[in-house]
């Protein structure tokens, strides 16, 4: 054994294998107006609770997503502006691409990619959040 993260069989007796899924995500935001009302106004993701002004949740499938002012990482550099922090992929189907990019354009929301079928298999949309998050919009072809 190697120790290494990418080897091809992981210790076996690790706790870490008891672990099935992502509970939830958080977006550490640098403005939280701006990104409440992009996530609640034009995506429409319903709000599951706000434990703070600095805490809001919303509820996308099954999972939560978070948005939330560092606290922990307060003290770390904050990501440059106009870079991404992090990606996220939203699934649907392969009409529900176009029609979110249709929405979209509509919202204002400068669009990265247009609707593309990708050699891979998958239509895509790609676009940013307020704070440079890129987003992606994908169906499986």
């Amino acid at each position: 054994m190697t120790g290494r993260m990418n080897d091809d069989h992981p210790r076996a007796g690790s706790a870490f294998r008891a672990i099935r899924a992502i509970d939830y995500t958080v977006i550490f935001v640098r403005d939280m107006a701006a990104m409440r009302r992009f996530y609640e106004g034009v995506l429409g993701f319903p709000l599951l609770r706000e434990l703070s002004p600095g805490w809001i949740e919303y509820r996308v499938g099954g999972n939560t997503l978070a948005l939330a002012r560092p606290s922990r990482t307060a003290g770390d550099a904050p990501t440059p502006t106009g870079s991404a922090a992090l990606q996220l992929a939203f699934k649907v189907s392969a009409a529900e691409v176009d029609a979110c990019a249709s929405e979209l354009a509509q919202r204002g929301v400068v669009l990265l990619s247009p609707p593309t079928d990708q050699p891979f298999g998958h239509r895509t949309l790609f676009f940013r959040d307020p704070d440079g998050n890129l987003l992606e919009v994908f169906a499986e072809i």
